[in-house]
């Protein structure tokens, strides 16, 4: 028997990349899985190739706060509770902060941050109940500032914050609170990115052939929640970055600035 076996799992921003990996590998265990996404016909596609397994997909924008709770609500109506809530729903940004517009800073803060706010507020009354687990997936922009990602970064530092306080709230209740950092993995999200003026990228500017892929992210994630991690960094130069980032400050601004810049453009 599979840990996640008849479990009750919500996993935001199932439509694509890390979180549509999540979800597979989830009915595969024999979880009873619940995704939500903003794109109906990847949701439908998704649907479709699992038909026969327990899974209720629904079209909805996480930075809505009243479509959260009508999720929640539709999630008990149908499986009668709540195990574990896995917050991936995401957007990213590439532009430097002298251009970009500042509702396209909101937007990311919106879905990123205020997203995993709602859906933890609305779900935590049946998670609490079953004892069950709240999980982030945030990102080294979490931990460490990164340049034409002022946004992003900003959205993940804040959600890393909620996620401590929360998991320290609630840590005589039997509830587990936990984030997840991945590095750079080969998904939509960079295709997706918002510009300066809040239009999608439309492309990456990472090789994402020889990146992690979304399969592999999301065993380690799942691995993690079974054994109850407090947090989850996975490449050793991620780990390096941030302890480099605790330790010596300065010298990672000029490491990271020169990963980031060519000639002075941001080039990734």
């Amino acid at each position: 028997m599979s840990y996640f076996s008849n479990k009750v799992v919500i996993v935001t921003g199932g439509s694509d990349g890390i979180g549509k990996a999540l979800v597979e590998s989830l009915l595969q265990q024999g979880a009873r899985v619940a995704t939500c996404a903003r794109n109906f016909d990847k949701l439908y596609q998704l649907g479709k190739m699992h038909a026969g397994k327990s899974l209720f997909t629904s079209a909805m924008d996480v930075s809505n706060e009243n479509e959260c709770k009508l999720f929640i609500d539709d999630v008990i109506k149908t499986y009668g509770a709540i195990d574990i809530l896995i917050n991936n729903a995401g957007i990213s940004m590439r532009a430097m902060f002298k251009d970009v517009a500042i509702d396209t800073m909101r937007k990311v803060m919106d879905i990123n941050f205020w997203g995993t706010v709602y859906f933890s507020k609305y779900a935590l009354p049946y998670i609490t109940k079953q004892q069950g687990t709240i999980v982030a997936v945030s990102s080294i922009a979490g931990f460490r500032g990164l340049p034409g990602r002022a946004g992003y970064s900003a959205s993940k530092f804040a959600m890393n914050g909620f996620m401590e306080a929360l998991r320290t709230e609630l840590l005589e209740t039997g509830v587990h609170v936990m984030w997840v950092s991945p590095g750079f993995t080969a998904s939509n999200i960079r295709n997706a990115a918002l510009t300066k003026d809040g239009t999608p990228q439309g492309a990456s500017p990472l090789e994402e052939g020889i990146l992690m892929s979304a399969e592999d992210c999301a065993t380690q994630i799942l691995d993690a929640i079974q054994k109850k991690k407090r947090t989850l960094i996975f490449s050793s130069d991620d780990k390096r970055t941030v302890l480099l980032n605790k330790l010596i400050p300065s010298l990672t601004d000029k490491l990271v600035h020169k990963f980031f810049f060519k000639n002075g453009e941001l080039v990734k």
